[in-house]
């Protein structure tokens, strides 16, 4: 491929994807809102754009083949505050990766989307939609945008609804990690797949206990190799027991179920800040 374009890069998962994107394409442009991210890879470029303001994006997908997008508010917020970084700038991805004639667009995509679900349904990624935040209705808008875009414009893309890529440091996560290289092979999985049409796929990795059915996807070729359960016994232990008539217990989308709509449920996670650095 000529050029990738990732959005997010300054984030934590796109701090890993960097380096394995570089080397898919002639060039990587990487992209988010700071002004700055520091080293750069060989044949990666930076340029800072805003994924809520059509002219940044319309620039920054120009001659692109494919568009590698997580740039957003990860978090549960206000409608409001959601509605320009996940709201708008989905479909100014969409309608800029269209109007630059671009093959694909690879969407970072939420279990968030059907995180109503109770967790002891083994759900495929045909399921209906059940939201349990904005933050989970905006991954559905972004997936029902793609199927439009695939039904009236030709515009593939892969929607990745990742469970949690992060350190395993609660119960949830023995079922719903998606390791980090597990998330490098799903991306890729995900760009040279050959055709995708419209796809949703669970990012999840091998875990023993995974809540969830990639069955209908196995056309991308991702086959995870990573294990949450060597976690399992110590997360068990030095963690209170779950509680069936909790509904961050007990439905898919975990704190972000329980939680109100409009507050913030990323704070009380426990996730670790491990952001991949560059090596001099």
């Amino acid at each position: 491929m000529k050029r990738i374009v990732l959005t997010g890069a300054a984030g934590r998962l796109g701090s890993y994807l960097r380096e394995p994107l570089s080397q898919l394409a002639a060039e990587l442009i990487s992209s988010d809102i700071v002004d700055d991210i520091g080293s750069l890879y060989p044949n990666e470029r930076y340029q800072k754009a805003d994924v809520a303001e059509m002219d940044d994006i319309m620039p920054l997908l120009k001659d692109a083949d494919i568009v590698v997008h997580f740039g957003a508010y990860v978090d549960e917020g206000p409608f409001e505050k959601l509605l320009g970084p996940n709201f708008i700038g989905a479909y100014n991805i969409w309608e800029a990766a269209f109007q630059n004639g671009l093959k694909r667009v690879v969407y970072a995509s939420s279990i968030h989307a059907v995180g109503m679900y109770p967790k002891n349904e083994f759900i495929g990624t045909d399921v209906p939609h059940r939201p349990d935040t904005f933050y989970g209705l905006a991954k559905c808008f972004a997936e029902d945008l793609g199927s439009l875009y695939w039904d009236k414009r030709g515009l593939e893309s892969v929607h990745m609804r990742i469970l949690s890529c992060a350190q395993v440091t609660n119960p949830r996560a023995v079922g719903s990690w998606l390791s980090y290289d597990d998330l490098i092979q799903l991306v890729e999985k995900s760009i040279t797949t050959p055709v995708t049409g419209f796809s949703i796929i669970y990012g999840v990795s091998n875990n023993d206990r995974t809540p969830v059915d990639n069955a209908k996807a196995s056309h991308l070729g991702y086959r995870p190799k990573d294990n949450a359960e060597q976690f399992a016994k110590e997360v068990y232990a030095s963690n209170p027991p779950l509680n069936s008539l909790d509904v961050g217990d007990y439905c898919h989308g975990g704190p972000f179920a329980s939680i109100e709509l409009g507050h913030g449920a990323m704070a009380g996670m426990n996730i670790v800040n491990d952001t991949k650095k560059i090596r001099d």
